[in-house]
Order: C-alpha cells, then sequence, then structure tokens
C-alpha cells in the first residue's frame, strides 16, 4: 500500500485532521441521547469509532510514539473548543437575537461531554495505543486484524464506561446509563470488526 508508507508524511496528516475533525464532532453530536429499537445511545456513537480506527493505522503505520502526540493535539483541540463555547456561551448577545435558550441546550452543555471526552479519550486511547504497540512486538507484526479488534475491545470499553459515567451521570438515570454503556460500546466494537 504505496499510500500508507512511513515517509508519506501527507497520509499522517490526513489522518491527524480527521481524527480531530472526529473528537469535536462526536462531541457535539454526544448532547443528543437517541433510541433506535431498544438501543440507547449518545449519538456520537456514530462517528466516534473512526476515532479507534485511525488510532489503530497510526500506531501500525507511524509508531506508538505518533499516536501519544494524536492524542496530545486531540487532547489539546478539544479544550480549546470547550473553553470556546464557554466564552461564546456567556458572551451578551445581540437584541435583536433571540437563540440564547437554544445555544444553551445545546453547546452550553458540551464542557461537560468535551471534560468526560478528554478523560475517556486519553485514557481509552492510551490503552487502545499500548495495546496495539504491545501486540505487535509479541506478534512479531503478524495478526493485524486481531491487534486492531484486541486492542480497540480494551480502549473502547475504558472510553466508554469513563466518558459514560462523567457525561451523564447525574443527567441520566442508572439504569439509561448502564444500556447506554452496553449498547455504545457494542456499535464501537462492531464498527471496528467490520
Amino acid at each position: 500500500m504505496i499510500l500508507f508508507r512511513r515517509k508519506n508524511i501527507h497520509v499522517y496528516e490526513l489522518l491527524s485532521g480527521l481524527f480531530v475533525m472526529t473528537l469535536i464532532v462526536s462531541n457535539i453530536a454526544s448532547v443528543k441521547i437517541v433510541s433506535v429499537g431498544p438501543f440507547v445511545f449518545d449519538a456520537g456513537t456514530i462517528l466516534f469509532p473512526l476515532a479507534y480506527i485511525i488510532g489503530d493505522i497510526v500506531t501500525e503505520v507511524y509508531g506508538y510514539r505518533k499516536m501519544r502526540s494524536l492524542i496530545y493535539t486531540g487532547v489539546f483541540t478539544l479544550l480549546l473548543a470547550m473553553v470556546t463555547f464557554w466564552i461564546v456561551q456567556n458572551l451578551p448577545g445581540a437584541s435583536d437575537w433571540h437563540n440564547q435558550a437554544a445555544y444553551d441546550a445545546i453547546l452550553g452543555v458540551v464542557w461537560r461531554i468535551v471534560a468526560a471526552s478528554i478523560v475517556a479519550l486519553f485514557i481509552g486511547e492510551m490503552m487502545n495505543a499500548y495495546v496495539m504497540a504491545t501486540m505487535k512486538v509479541s506478534t512479531k507484526g503478524k495478526a493485524l486484524w486481531r491487534r486492531m479488534i484486541s486492542s480497540s475491545a480494551v480502549g473502547s470499553a475504558v472510553d466508554t464506561v469513563v466518558f459514560s459515567l462523567i457525561a451523564f451521570a447525574g443527567v441520566l438515570e442508572w439504569g439509561v446509563i448502564g444500556q447506554l454503556m452496553l449498547t455504545v460500546f457494542g456499535i464501537k466494537l462492531a464498527t471496528e470488526i467490520v
């Protein structure tokens, strides 16, 4: 695969941009809790598994150090987004602008989602990258799909539990949080396998 040569920095830059975009959009979408049949999950789950897939690719092709750097970039970007949303929320609106309640309902609660995401992302992606890198050494670079699925299962499980508890404890009922965690983990894992 010529596109994924280590010397091809353009692919790394593309993956980095996609990773950061995935984090930001997933966090905003996570404000909405959806129900599809018996499954309850935050809407950010639709896109977020892409972050783990990108994480696996970056770790596999560019190494653990590059992925760690990308995680730090993602955390910094989320912090910047959180501070920006908070500042904008607290700025006085123009006299003829009447949408503060709508803004507060969506972007006003993003700070909690982003805070949860930062902690969960840092722990979950570090676990994902560590397991991926460790298994690469132990399998001598073989069994790529097994390594990707295993590392994502570990990272996704940690990420899902940490994120759900920080983002939704005290906001949703515990039964809903439990159902949400199981559904989100299942979606993340199924996405990785497919």
